[in-house]
């Protein structure tokens, strides 16, 4: 029988496909996000009935739900989505669990929601042009961007955090800490946001270098490049016969078949090779250095163990928000996820304090 939870999941899914269909410009999308919705209502009120709850206990969306649509209206719904897709796997399992329990048939349609929606799409008469664009979106660094701003605060926060107590305990919290926190900000920001640069940098030229090889293949060798076509064709289950027609009128326009060579062989959408390295590599600076500021701060004005109690209140409940803000993607509780977070980033920073005071010690006998 499905737990509460369940249809809390359900309820929170409708909605925030709800709001994406209300805020989507493209009617054909919004279609498809308001189909998703109504699967989605279906399914929580199956579960609802089979708990054999009165109708009036369906439970409305969460506070997790909320903040979301809150994030959306703030930063466009686009994140919105990328997080919501992350969420379909927890209800393809939460159905496939529920259906093995209670010994019911299992198809595609009910338990991979991913799937109902791509049935949505086949099925809609949507056109090819708004199927990339929605299938780009789908991809999208939505939730990605979320999760990156949430770890990269949370990276910041931990490592300058053990840092600062480290020196702390070693001077008792007087000269020399803020200068170690402050550049222990710069140093681990300016690594992230390096760091960050190659990484998007050197995949932008590993796919670029793969397309020109893809195209200087079709210029060659023409025949070779209609034989992938067709055979990705039949791969989908075309007749042999007409896939070799498609394949066949396909390459008589080499940018086209270029593409789409390029989508079904090698897996790359050229839509995401169009995103910044520099862009990349300077919110990824700006997150990490948000989270560091958090345990400098208090010694900017003050010394000595008030300004480590601080230090260490501060971060506690930085670390506290960090951890509920992980709720959005994992759907935990937030005080379980949030404590969580408080006692590991302490114990870390209780650790890097007392090496700091055992050295500290040495160093003054």
């Amino acid at each position: 029988m499905p737990d509460l939870k369940s249809i809390q999941t359900e309820v929170d899914a409708c909605f925030l496909y709800a709001k994406l269909a209300e805020n989507e410009e493209d009617k054909e999308v919004a279609s498809i996000f308001e189909q998703m919705s109504q699967i989605e209502k279906s399914h929580a009120a199956a579960f609802l009935e089979k708990t054999k709850l009165p109708p009036e206990a369906m439970p409305g969306p969460s506070f997790r739900a909320r903040t979301l649509n809150r994030i959306g209206k703030l930063f466009g719904y686009d994140y919105i989505l990328g997080v919501l897709m992350d969420t379909e796997k927890t209800l393809s399992n939460a159905i496939l669990v529920t259906k093995k329990k209670n010994q019911l048939p299992v198809t595609g349609s009910e338990t991979n929601h991913i799937k109902v929606l791509q049935n949505i799409i086949d099925n809609s008469r949507v056109s090819g042009s708004t199927i990339a664009r929605f299938e780009t979106r789908h991809r999208s660094v939505g939730g990605n961007a979320l999760r990156a701003a949430v770890l990269g605060g949370n990276d910041g926060l931990v490592s300058n955090f053990s840092l600062v107590m480290g020196v702390a305990g070693a001077t008792q919290g007087q000269q020399g800490v803020l200068l170690a926190g402050l550049a222990g900000l710069l140093a681990g920001a300016l690594s992230m946001a390096l760091g960050e640069w190659i990484s998007v940098k050197s995949s932008q030229e590993l796919y670029e270098n793969q397309m020109e090889i893809e195209m200087e293949e079709l210029q060659n060798s023409p025949e070779n490049e209609m034989k992938e076509l067709e055979l990705i064709y039949k791969a989908k289950g075309i007749p042999e016969a007409q896939a070799k027609e498609m394949a066949a009128e396909i390459i008589r326009n080499p940018a086209h078949a270029h593409e789409l060579l390029v989508k079904e062989e090698l897996g790359i959408n050229a839509e995401e090779l169009k995103g910044s390295a520099f862009e990349a590599a300077l919110y990824s600076f700006i997150l990490f250095a948000f989270g560091a500021i958090i345990p400098v701060f208090p010694f900017m004005f003050l010394t000595g163990t008030q300004a480590i109690l601080l230090s260490a209140g501060a971060s506690a409940v930085g670390l506290f928000i960090i951890g509920a803000a992980i709720t959005l993607f994992t759907g935990k509780s937030i005080w379980y996820s949030g404590f969580r977070q408080v006692i590991f980033g302490l114990a870390a920073a209780a650790i890097t304090f007392g090496i700091g005071k055992l050295i500290g010690v040495s160093v003054a006998g």
